[in-house]
């Protein structure tokens, strides 16, 4: 090593940066060392928990247990199972639609209270109760029986002189042609013969018998879901 010029000061500092320079080439030529870590030791140690008390983690193969929902059928306590809910009694807004003439209201009240009544709790669409404010009267009509499972036509008098519960029966026969228990006709205050002709392959409840014939319109509604599963 040749003698660096200059005093002890010069010389020290010229050895501290030789000494520098000497560690920094060292550290150039030393190739970086891999501790090799398994796939077996890595998911050992995602998949294991850090003390006894903590929880593990989630590994890749871990799955999630999706949280059951109660269904539209067993919150309402309809019963059955999920898929009832979409294509059973909950499919539909209303148990029964009750088509009437303008002065047979209170009778179609009472009927509509009957059915909503007891343990059956029977929905019931009533259009001057339940149709929708300011929407139009053809279209109302259409949608209630659409979105009702049965139709009530309470057949009086009145009914058969109104030309728009002639219109209603018309409509409640085209939802459903030929279903049985879709359309349940209660005759009240008329003999046999004034029987709609439209009607002449259906069965009546004859308001004449007990209770007005409104247990059997009840019964005959709850025997046509019961089919529904």
């Amino acid at each position: 090593m040749q003698p660096w010029p200059g005093g002890a000061e010069d010389r020290h500092s010229a050895g501290h940066a030789e000494l520098i320079l000497y560690w920094f080439r060292q550290a150039l030529s030393r190739k970086p060392t891999k501790i090799p870590v398994s796939a077996e030791s890595a998911l050992s140690d995602v998949s294991q928990p850090s003390s006894p008390d903590s929880p593990p983690s989630l590994g890749p193969s871990s799955e999630v247990s999706p949280i059951p929902t109660q269904s539209h059928a067993g919150a309402d306590g309809g019963g059955g199972g999920s898929s009832s809910s979409s294509s059973g009694r909950w499919s539909k807004d209303y148990d029964v639609c009750v088509c009437h003439s303008e002065e047979d209201l209170v009778a179609a009240q009472e009927l509509v209270s009957y059915l909503e009544g007891g343990a059956a709790s029977l929905r019931c669409f009533l259009q001057l109760r339940d149709a929708t404010p300011g929407g139009a009267i053809v279209s109302e009509l259409c949608h209630a029986l659409s979105s009702s499972h049965c139709r009530v036509l309470l057949i009086t008098p009145g009914f058969l002189r109104d030309p728009w519960c002639r219109y209603q029966m018309l409509q409640a026969l085209s939802e459903a042609p030929g279903a049985e228990g879709r359309t349940i006709p209660l005759m009240s205050g008329l003999s046999r013969a004034a029987y709609p002709a439209e009607l002449r392959y259906m069965y009546f409840v004859d308001g004449r018998g007990p209770e007005g014939g409104f247990r059997q319109v009840k019964e005959a509604v709850m025997r046509y879901l019961q089919t529904l599963g």
